[in-house]
């Protein structure tokens, strides 16, 4: 269970799920959409990657050049379905099936940057998705132990991954809730699905001075976006403001 929680901020209401806009204080952005007509090259692709991180992640204050470095080096493109690849870079979440979807680039970054990470820790990811926030994390020169618990996302993913040829990335088909105790304990957690409370196997399966993002929250409803800190065994809580995300799903 949670020991204590510090209120330390509250940033504006950030969207995370199919929702087309967010709601930031930041000035709106103009990333174009890419045209269906045409499919561009991989020089266009990259031009069109470098405004999204410019002007929806710098712009918004994610200053991590590492961060930066892997938003600009993977290529979103080719983890989103084909009906939706004109909007790769925009600035929103985008549907990949079964109800689930690849978070806004900006709450990619943001959750990314939260977590501090270091060359060498290992990173448990909840909800693998289609594998792009994985890939984000393993350009950081991680370890990262990816579950999906849709067993057609997860083999998805896994083929994505072999693919793109991402050697620190493991997969597992399971639910998340319980966490993956054979490879913990994680210097960092991050879940990119909402439970209604903090998974007590997570927090267990977090080391000492690791950190955990979490939304928390009602289905369907404003969550709160929650970064906890493992400090002399008790969990401490950031509050980093509101933000929806589909549910976390599974027997729990």
């Amino acid at each position: 269970m949670v020991h204590r929680f510090l209120i330390f901020m509250l940033i504006p209401l950030l969207l995370a799920n199919c929702t087309p806009r967010i709601s930031s204080a930041s000035p709106a952005t103009s990333t174009p959409a890419i045209p269906q007509s045409q499919t561009p090259t991989a020089d266009a692709y990259s031009i069109i990657r470098e405004e999204m991180v410019t002007t929806q992640i710098e712009a918004r204050g994610v200053n991590d050049p590492a961060v930066l470095m892997a938003m600009r080096s993977v290529p979103r493109h080719k983890f989103v379905p084909a009906e939706y690849l004109d909007q790769s870079y925009a600035d929103h979440p985008l549907p990949i099936g079964h109800g689930q979807t690849i978070s806004q680039p900006y709450i990619v970054a943001l959750m990314t940057e939260a977590l501090h990470l270091e060359a060498g820790q290992s990173v448990l990811e909840i909800g693998t998705g289609s594998g792009y926030q994985a890939v984000v994390l393993a350009e950081l020169d991680v370890d990262v132990y990816t579950i999906e618990i849709i067993p057609e996302l997860a083999e998805q993913a896994r083929q994505r991954l072999t693919d793109l040829g991402y050697a620190n990335i493991e997969t597992l088909n399971a639910d998340g809730y319980f966490g993956w105790e054979e490879h913990a304990p994680f210097d960092a957690i991050i879940v990119t699905a909402a439970p209604d409370h903090l998974p007590q196997p997570l927090a267990n399966q977090l080391t000492e001075g690791g950190r955990l993002i979490i939304p928390i929250g009602p289905v369907g409803l404003v969550q709160t976006l929650w970064l906890f800190e493992k400090i002399d065994g008790d969990l401490q809580a950031t509050n980093l403001g509101g933000v929806r995300f589909v549910p976390l799903t599974g027997e729990h």
